[in-house]
């Protein structure tokens, strides 16, 4: 898949974030992620990408992460396209840009460097330098201390011709739009917020209808009829979604720091597809937080 392809089904459709599966110790559990990217494949994700950040991509070792693209890889042959987490400092995120194509995956989302601060001179230089270590798409997270401005994301274009897409983690309005009528369709834009959905509308509005979906790991039906209600303005969907089962998450999501991943492994085991526990720093949603969520995920009915 050229850059130019994977631009093209950046551009619509559900994305989503599988989980990584970990075993009670806490390693890589390969045999639990395959089937859990066979379970999740035929719902209708336009793409998913492994080991991002709803799969603990800050977690994972060197050694580990080769094996979970190359599985997710040949999972989903044939059936949806792989992107790959890639990010931290910047010749680590090189290394992993360059293991995610030998394993075949499909391109990178190129999430933030690592803690230090840094001026738009050295994020372009960061992003220049993975762009140019691969010939497949590119993926930029503006999220955290990667924070590009228009202009930069402009030199960019001219320089990386396979960066493809751009993803919004920071949800300033003024910077996307700003962003956007920067660079018009230069880029596939993709809605980026922890729990996207509650954005999404807005997102829409400003010219960017595409969103990646954390939810999709546990109640893949509801997630895709709530972006099929966004593709067709249908506010009374999203309304009563938001209203009955959004909102609510939220404010189990924002009891506990980090738990915007945690609650998604609590959802997947809640539904029986346990993807173990989440390793440290994060930590697991407590039993009475589980109670909560459980009963909320009752009340969509089968997914």
């Amino acid at each position: 898949m050229n850059p130019q392809e994977l631009k093209s089904i950046m551009s619509h459709g559900l994305l989503s974030f599988p989980l990584t599966d970990f075993d009670a110790q806490g390693n890589f559990n390969a045999k639990g992620y395959a089937a859990r990217l066979e379970w999740l494949a035929p719902y209708g994700a336009s793409a998913l990408f492994a080991a991002g950040g709803t799969g603990e991509f800050f977690s994972l070792t060197g050694d580990e992460y080769p094996q979970i693209i190359k599985t997710a890889v040949d999972t989903c042959r044939g059936k949806v396209p792989i992107i790959a987490g890639a990010g931290g400092p910047t010749r680590f995120a090189i290394q992993c840009a360059q293991e995610a194509e030998r394993a075949g995956a499909h391109g990178i989302l190129l999430l933030p460097h690592y803690l230090t601060e840094a001026g738009q001179e050295g994020l372009i230089a960061h992003v220049e330098a993975v762009c140019k270590s691969v010939k497949f798409g590119v993926i930029v997270y503006n999220r955290n201390v990667c924070k590009l401005t228009p202009e930069s994301l402009a030199i960019l274009a001219d320089r990386c011709p396979n960066l493809i897409g751009f993803k919004d983690g920071i949800g300033d309005i003024e910077l996307m739009s700003s962003i956007y009528m920067h660079m018009g369709d230069r880029f596939a834009y993709l809605g980026g917020l922890p729990t996207a959905e509650v954005y999404a509308a807005a997102y829409k509005a400003l010219g960017t209808p595409v969103y990646s979906s954390a939810v999709f790991n546990f109640i893949p039906k509801t997630a895709m009829d709530f972006y099929h209600a966004v593709a067709k303005d249908d506010m009374a969907t999203q309304h009563r979604l938001l209203r009955e089962f959004f909102m609510p998450y939220l404010q189990i999501r924002n009891k506990g720091h980090g738990y915007a991943v945690s609650i998604v492994k609590a959802g997947a085991k809640l539904v029986g597809h346990d993807a173990g526990p989440v390793r440290a720093p994060l930590t697991d949603l407590k039993p009475a937080e589980m109670d909560e969520l459980a009963a909320l995920i009752k009340k969509l009915g089968p997914q």
